[in-house]
Parts: C-alpha cells; structure tokens; sequence
C-alpha cells in the first residue's frame, strides 16, 4: 500500500522499516518522529472504524506483537 499523499503536512507518513519489528517498539519510533501522531498498536483481526486521518497511525501486530503491516498515516 502506498502512503497518503493527502496528508502531505505530516511528514513522514510511513514507515516500512519497522516491518518485522516489535510493535511496541514501532509505536515509540513514529511517536519519537512526530509527537502530534496518535499511534496506536493492534492485534490483526480486530474491528476498527475505516476512517481516515491525517493524524493516525495505526501499528499492526501478530499475536507475538511483530508488526506485520506498513504502518501508514490516515
């Protein structure tokens, strides 16, 4: 999946170097980039709302907690 280009105010809005990594860790990485985010990490399979915004980041994790989506702004 490609970044969203409609938040381009953000800055970074992805990150596929955190692939593979903890989640936990991954969520402190984006937050550490840009505080204003509100990053959030989740289990594969659990129900989220599809909306989109700017200001979001969800971190997609296994049971084991390694991220196993590129975790994109919206």
């Amino acid at each position: 999946m490609a970044a969203h280009n409609w938040c381009p105010y953000i800055g970074k809005n992805s990150w596929p170097e955190l692939l593979g990594t903890n989640g936990d860790y991954a969520a402190s990485v984006i937050k550490g980039e840009n505080s204003s985010l509100q990053v959030t990490v989740i289990l594969v399979g659990t129900w989220v709302p599809d909306d989109l915004r700017c200001d979001r980041v969800r971190v997609w994790v296994d049971e084991s907690r390694t991220v196993i989506k590129n975790p994109i702004a919206g």
